[in-house]
């Protein structure tokens, strides 16, 4: 609980997959798969990854000129990637900004998060794939992204971070009796006295509940009979 932070600090496919970071076993198969992955972060990327953002949720008609257009006005920039399809050369909808300052990506990441470009909310976050350890992507079950319909969420990220987790121990040690010396030390001998102590209570309660319900019942009846002989000389006085 002292080390926990709502943003990793480093990469846990298992704790990613947990919303509060304490999961202990994966509960879907992309988890155990970014478990046993051995990925190794791409060597032909280039640049100061300390200096670069991660832009995500683009239109896929954004074009690099749209992406400078936007971004340059927090500062100056050194390069931008987009991210292409291969075969098809189509925008596959996030890119990479590196900027020449500091000071530059820092108020990008502050201000540029969920701006519309091109009628499209996009996501801002700092390079993970080189500067966070134990990074996998999201292609091999890890990432911190995820949508709530496949059950695949990652937590950990800034988008979702995690939750902080309820304290556990101390609940459990109070419901047990373990916070006490006095809930401890009960005797058996005590235990056995308190029980019949409240049988014998309860005994004597029931005796002159019994004695009021039969005495409730006896004067019910002669009420009744009482009523009874009043019709009959109703009727009798009647006839006459």
């Amino acid at each position: 609980m002292t080390d926990w932070a709502p943003i990793a600090k480093e990469y846990d496919p298992l704790k990613a997959g947990s919303i509060d970071g304490t999961d202990e076993e994966p509960h879907d198969r992309a988890i155990w798969r970014a478990m046993l992955a051995r990925y190794e972060p791409n060597k032909g990327v280039t640049g100061d990854p300390h200096l670069t953002l991660f832009v995500a949720r683009l239109n896929l008609q954004t074009t690099e000129e749209k992406l400078k257009e936007v971004f340059s006005r927090y500062g100056d920039i050194r390069k931008i990637r987009l991210v292409r399809d291969l075969v098809t050369g189509f925008s596959k909808g996030y890119a990479f900004i590196e900027y020449k300052e500091e000071r530059a990506l820092l108020k990008a990441h502050r201000d540029a998060n969920r701006l519309v470009i091109d009628q499209h909310e996009v996501f801002v976050d700092f390079e993970l794939e080189r500067t966070l350890k134990g990074w996998i992507p999201r292609r091999l079950g890890g990432g911190f992204g995820g949508k709530k319909e496949s059950g695949q969420l990652r937590f950990g990220g800034r988008d979702r971070p995690f939750r902080k987790p309820i304290n556990l121990p101390n609940m459990k040690a109070d419901f047990y009796g373990e916070g006490s010396a006095e809930k401890r030390n009960w005797s058996r001998e005590g235990t056995r006295d308190w029980r019949t102590r409240d049988h014998d209570r309860s005994r004597d309660k029931r005796w002159p509940e019994r004695e009021r319900s039969s005495a409730w019942g006896e004067s019910e009846r002669e009420r009744e009979s009482k009523e009874e002989r009043s019709r009959g000389r109703e009727r009798k006085d009647r006839d006459r």
